[in-house]
């Protein structure tokens, strides 16, 4: 029997997996037929859902954030196995900042819109409503726990196939190390004898459990950049990429 031909018996019935997950498109989308579809669906789980879901939240009571741990690590493991294989003869610095820029957040959201992945999650009504898309780290945190979900599946070599096949036309094109946005303000502030640049925290967007950062990156003599990130640190980061966009004319 396929492994594809055991989806059935596991789809009937279950009250886990009804008609907003489907399965084929996301298959097509991880390069992975899922052996237990429950994994699948408790990655698209989001805790927003689960009060009006009663027979999700008996089943997943944190919705995905348990696969979200393990997608985390899961994607960093992987991603520095393909790294060293693509670059042999780069130096542990020069590996770590390709690797930064391949799993932050942003790029996760970039990936989790080519794979339409926003349809499919199940959320409660204060976080997507008629017209409107999926909060970015929603997003990028659905991705990890599908990696995750793919794991506990399959084991590690099928997520990294995934991983492959999802970060494989950013890795063949990453041609130069990337700069961290961070550490480029700096060094542009310091080459024109300017203070080094400060990052103020101005806000905090969202509910309390998915909190969104709003930072400005302030440089004497210029207006301030606005960045937005699940965390301070990658809202410090979208902010100096914005101030070094607009510094450098892009």
């Amino acid at each position: 029997m396929a492994r594809g031909d055991t989806l059935e018996p596991l789809l009937h019935g279950n009250p886990l997996i009804s008609t907003d997950v489907d399965l084929a498109a996301l298959s097509k989308g991880v390069g992975h037929v899922f052996a237990h579809p429950e994994l699948a669906a408790e990655a698209l789980t989001h805790r927003s859902a689960l009060d009006r879901r009663p027979e999700l939240k008996a089943a997943f009571p944190n919705g995905n954030e348990r696969l979200e741990f393990l997608g985390d690590r899961v994607l960093s493991l992987a991603m520095a196995d393909l790294l060293l294989r693509r670059f042999p003869h780069e130096r542990e610095g020069e590996l770590a900042r390709r690797h930064a820029a391949l799993v932050r957040a942003e790029t996760l959201v970039e990936i989790a819109t080519e794979i339409d992945l926003g349809s499919q999650l199940r959320l409660g009504d204060s976080e997507r409503t008629p017209g409107t898309s999926v909060r970015p780290n929603i997003l990028a945190d659905a991705l990890e726990a599908l990696l995750g979900a793919i794991f506990l599946d399959a084991g590690l070599e099928a997520a990294a196939a995934s991983v492959a096949l999802l970060w494989g036309h950013r890795l063949s094109s990453q041609v130069a190390v990337p700069r961290d946005p961070k550490t480029a303000l700096q060094e542009w502030a310091q080459a024109r004898r300017l203070p080094l640049p400060v990052y103020l925290e101005v806000d905090r967007e969202g509910p309390p459990h998915a909190p969104v950062f709003v930072v400005d990156a302030v440089l004497k003599g210029h207006e301030p950049a606005r960045g937005r990130g699940g965390s301070k640190r990658e809202a410090e980061r979208l902010a100096a990429m914005t101030l070094l966009e607009r510094l450098n004319g892009a």
